[in-house]
């Protein structure tokens, strides 16, 4: 089992701090990252937790799955990795007059 956690459903006001700490209560915490938008800045919801080991991560998922965490029943799971999906660069394919319907000039 891996050692790395996906938490969802995180409170949009929780820090890393509050993160640590509370998964701290499973053991060792080596890392946490809060899954912010760029454009806000604001937190999205989600995030991954890293424990100091297997055993750790499992006892995590057995403690805080399902819990109440600032007033949100968290999700705790092992990460799965990530998928690179194929870049949208604003619809390349479509032709060069906007892709639909007639050109009137």
């Amino acid at each position: 089992m891996e050692n790395k956690l996906y938490v969802g459903n995180l409170p949009y006001a929780a820090s890393e701090e509050d993160i640590k700490a509370h998964f701290s209560k499973a053991g060792t915490v080596t890392s946490v990252a809060l899954i912010v938008d760029r454009a806000t800045n604001r937190a999205k919801g989600f995030g991954f937790v890293e424990m100091s080991s297997a055993e750790e991560a499992q006892k995590a998922i057995n403690m805080f799955n399902g819990q109440d965490f600032m007033g949100r029943a968290i999700t705790v799971n092992v990460a799965r990795p990530r998928e690179d999906k194929p870049r949208n660069f604003g619809d390349r394919n479509r032709d060069r007059n906007g892709g639909g319907g007639r050109n009137r000039y």
